[in-house]
């Protein structure tokens, strides 16, 4: 299943950021992207979406409105509102109109992907059941309401240390066991939207760990570099 967004934003380097973030996840597709809420209302009339990224602070037509609007038209999509404000009152409103979830500027990646994550398990509860009992509506509002559980890695029962965050390693190990094969830190910062530091301090404790193997190739013809792959003696690192 693949789900279409639309990226409401007047800032176009947060709005490049935000659909950069959207394509990081294969369940999701950037349908379009508008820089008001006019535009955003415009598009919505010839055009299905399934979830929205709404700024709040816009130009023409801020975020509020354009949600009242998006709610009067009866549009069958669901909202992530995104702004740099976080004063109460603002929150409960956008909650009153019937938001999923509610991200303050600047947020990170992985907090991006687990809004992204709520809204999958929202939609897979409402297409996998025509009636829904009480088990299923528990499960679909604790999914809007909560973080979703992250899933259980082999480092789960383990008390991380200072600077490894459970989200971050649990991306970085799915990204590596359905990436078979051999990887620089340069390429998993890329595929995942990490930056370099990041992607090496973690890959490193995964080799402590002993989850992961690092070997240096020395054929790149120019300077050695490190590549890393799932821990497995059968692999023999390119020459």
């Amino acid at each position: 299943m693949e789900y279409k967004v639309l990226i409401v934003e007047d800032d176009p380097m947060v709005a490049m950021i935000n659909e950069q973030y959207v394509c990081k996840n294969p369940q999701f597709v950037v349908a379009a992207s508008c820089r008001n809420g006019q535009e955003a209302l415009d598009f919505l009339e010839g055009n299905n979406v399934d979830l929205i990224v709404l700024d709040v602070f816009m130009p023409y037509m801020d975020g509020i409105e354009t949600l009242k609007k998006i709610r009067e038209k009866k549009i069958a999509a669901e909202v992530i509102m995104v702004t740099a404000a976080n004063d109460s009152a603002t929150i409960e409103e956008t909650m009153h109109l019937g938001v999923i979830d509610y991200l303050i500027k600047p947020f990170a990646f992985e907090r991006f992907q687990v809004a992204l994550e709520k809204f999958a398990a929202h939609r897979t509860i409402l297409s996998k059941n025509n009636t829904l009992d009480q088990s299923s509506i528990d499960n679909m509002i604790s999914s809007v309401g909560e973080n979703p559980a992250p899933k259980p890695t082999e480092l789960d029962q383990q008390e991380l240390p200072k600077g490894i965050q459970k989200k971050t390693l649990l991306l970085i190990e799915e990204y590596l066991e359905e990436n078979q094969g051999w990887h620089t830190v340069v390429m998993i910062a890329e595929k995942l939207g990490i930056s370099i530091v990041t992607a090496r301090h973690y890959m490193n404790y995964l080799e402590e760990q002993g989850l992961i193997v690092a070997e240096i190739n020395y054929g790149t013809g120019g300077r050695p570099s490190v590549l890393y792959s799932k821990s497995s003696k059968t692999k023999n690192c390119p020459q």
